[in-house]
């Protein structure tokens, strides 16, 4: 499986360079940024210490919509509950969640917003779900980079994975393709996408194991 760290308009250089030396160090190495700071500046590089190939191979984008749209699960980070998603999981529950999906998983996008204000409602609505990290003072929020660190931590559980490793077949029903075809079911049967009853579906998809995926498609041929 491949996971991508994907920072949405980070402002600090060091952030980012820091944020490519916590990916490195998890064995990690696919970072994308969405309209970045100076990225490949010296102050980036510093904090990078050992990892400017990642600073340098990652892939830029001018909206979070472009840099997610090839990937089949989108986490998205936030300090603080939404409106826009009725569910959020710990930090330490992402990698039970990706193991129950299985091969319907073969990409994977974990999302940071910007150090000021984090994600956009918009940029949080485009994720299929969102985590937190607990903590256990009443503190605003981590810095960018030690988000980064502590989510490449929990996820490095994957590389121990043998269920996630089997992954990568390429005929494998993905949670991209079941959740289109729900959409497209829904709308069938008349529940309008901006009902609230069209995105609570739509968002515990996200969270449906691979055995689940393959029923869900069954019951959507028949419409």
């Amino acid at each position: 499986m491949d996971i991508y760290f994907i920072l949405v308009e980070p402002a600090v250089p060091e952030n980012v360079g820091a944020s490519a030396r916590a990916i490195k160090t998890m064995y990690f190495n696919k970072l994308r940024l969405v309209n970045p700071c100076d990225y490949l500046s010296m102050e980036a590089k510093k904090l990078a210490h050992g990892s400017v190939e990642i600073l340098s191979s990652a892939r830029v984008f001018p909206s979070l919509d472009q840099a997610i749209q090839d990937l089949d699960l989108v986490i998205g980070t936030s300090a603080k509950s939404r409106r826009v998603k009725h569910d959020y999981y710990p930090a330490d529950q992402l990698v039970e969640i990706i193991h129950r999906k299985g091969s319907a998983v073969q990409s994977a996008g974990i999302v940071f917003g910007r150090e000021e204000y984090g994600l956009t409602n918009e940029e949080a609505k485009c994720c299929d779900i969102l985590c937190t990290i607990p903590m256990a003072a009443k503190y605003p929020s981590l810095n960018l980079s030690q988000a980064v660190m502590i989510m490449a931590y929990e996820l490095s559980a994957l590389h121990e994975d043998p269920y996630i490793k089997k992954a990568g077949n390429p005929d494998a029903l993905t949670l991209k393709a079941a959740r289109s075809m729900v959409e497209e079911a829904l709308t069938t049967i008349g529940v309008n996408r901006n009902e609230v009853l069209f995105n609570r579906i739509i968002e515990r998809i996200s969270m449906a194991g691979e055995d689940d995926l393959h029923l869900l498609y069954s019951v959507c041929k028949f419409f």
